[in-house]
């Protein structure tokens, strides 16, 4: 029987278990994961103390400690040191974005696409290439060995991207999601964890739990990854890396500073901790900061994705990956894809060569400027964070409704916007914000009709 008397003792989560359900871990798992997927609790509710729920229970500690572990590798839980555990923000939340089908009813404003009319170097260099006599070598397999001069491609649209490589340590993906996936797949085991910012690539998120690898959220300081809890994270979390987005912090906008990532780099080095630096977003500003990679150029898996920066179709990625890394990624990326597509990656690569990946990159500038300037004329009064040149913003809402809350507000009404709980991490608080997509809608017509409905439900419930 329990040692104390629990009928008028204040406990977060007072489960009934059948202990004749066999393992009994698995049964408080269980009965954990359906209180917390159907409401009962909350997110952020902090759950009793191992010791105190097993005496509750009248079972061993080492019981509860495998319920929590399996429902914390699953992204239920959150657990810090010294803090105890939580229900985590994001249990509810759905991190897939991008949806099967667009929906007919929605102007989209969720999803992070450059603008759609931007690709004619794309369109023009793919009807050179299949007028060619010996065009149908697209379409087989392509092999490592031949494509040496699309590395030389990949180094030359790196380096616009603020980090000098070689060509001896590129490896293609199919897209950057696909990067991360391997990049995790090859340096973890189940159960590592890997340290993030509070709000984060929900990519990443979903790649995290597939693989059964934990992200630990690092507190930010000014908008950034705070050094120090980095520092204390790599001390007292036993994380092996950490995931960045350097440039146009997706969701949040904000930019690490130079300093900051100099920092970080040499905490990185000092610790013996791996980098993933998603550099989906650096080509998007005329003039890049240095990477975190050229930083720590051996401890940084460096991932130029081409989705934001030239077009989401072409699902290539270069990766930059340090040579003690480079084995694992290359095999886990073979597992994966075999190949890439010699079509879209021989595209990409004379379109990079011949320059005109920089004419396409402006258009994109250009449109993305222009767009901006709308929003900041609907949104002047609201903070509305990001760039000139970004192709999302970050709304904070004032008042007292949540960004989930203001999501499915905007759904009735039209427009689609995704909340911070869908980027929030662990047991971090979301902050009361949506990502407002600038270039997803189709034109600027619908970009306008979109931030009308917007403004008119921020002033009528603010």
């Amino acid at each position: 029987m329990p040692i104390n008397s629990f009928e008028n003792y204040p406990m977060s989560w007072k489960p009934t278990i059948d202990k004749t359900e066999k393992p009994i871990y698995k049964a408080i798992a269980g009965k954990l994961e359906q209180d917390i997927l159907q409401g009962v609790l909350l997110p952020g509710t902090k759950l009793p103390p191992q010791r105190e729920l097993a005496d509750y229970l009248d079972l061993n500690v080492s019981t509860i400690s495998k319920a929590f572990k399996v429902c914390e590798l699953k992204g239920l839980l959150s657990a810090s040191v010294g803090s105890g555990t939580f229900v985590a923000y994001d249990a509810l939340s759905n991190a897939y974005l991008l949806e099967d089908t667009k929906p007919k009813h929605l102007i989209e404003m969720g999803a992070t696409l450059p603008d759609q009319v931007s690709y004619e170097p794309l369109l023009l260099q793919l009807k050179s290439m299949l007028q060619e006599e010996d065009y149908e070598k697209w379409f087989g397999y392509g092999r490592t060995g031949e494509s040496l001069w699309q590395k030389d491609a990949a180094v030359k649209l790196i380096r616009r991207g603020g980090f000098e490589t070689s060509v001896d340590h590129i490896l293609f993906a199919n897209g950057g999601q696909n990067a991360i996936a391997a990049t995790l797949a090859s340096l973890c085991k189940p159960g590592d964890r890997i340290g993030v910012d509070h709000h984060t690539y929900p990519g990443l998120k979903t790649a995290a739990s597939m693989l059964i690898v934990q992200i630990v959220p690092i507190k930010s300081e000014n908008n950034e990854m705070s050094p120090s809890s980095f520092e204390y994270a790599c001390k007292n979390e036993n994380i092996k890396g950490i995931y960045l987005i350097p440039d146009y912090h997706n969701p949040t906008a904000s930019f690490m500073s130079v300093e900051n990532r100099n920092t970080i780099a040499g905490i990185a080095k000092k610790y013996n901790q791996f980098i993933i630096e998603d550099a989906s977003y650096h080509l998007l500003g005329k003039n890049p900061l240095p990477a975190i990679a050229s930083f720590a150029p051996e401890q940084t898996i460096h991932i130029a994705g081409l989705s934001k920066s030239l077009a989401p179709g072409l699902r290539l990625a270069y990766v930059a990956v340090p040579s003690q890394y480079k084995e694992p990624i290359s095999k886990a990326l073979y597992n994966l894809n075999i190949t890439v597509s010699p079509l879209l990656a021989e595209l990409t690569a004379r379109t990079i060569v011949s320059n005109q990946f920089e004419v396409l990159i402006e258009s994109h500038r250009e449109q993305t400027i222009r767009r901006n300037k709308i929003v900041n004329q609907y949104l002047h009064g609201y903070t509305c964070a990001g760039a000139e040149t970004g192709i999302f913003r970050w709304l904070m809402l004032p008042g007292n409704m949540t960004g989930a809350e203001f999501e499915n507000l905007a759904a009735q009404h039209g427009v689609q916007v995704y909340a911070a709980e869908r980027f929030v991490v662990g047991n971090s608080c979301p902050e009361r914000a949506v990502r407002v997509s600038v270039c997803a809608p189709k034109t600027l017509g619908e970009l306008e009709q979109g931030l009308m409905i917007l403004k008119r439900l921020l002033d009528e419930h603010m």
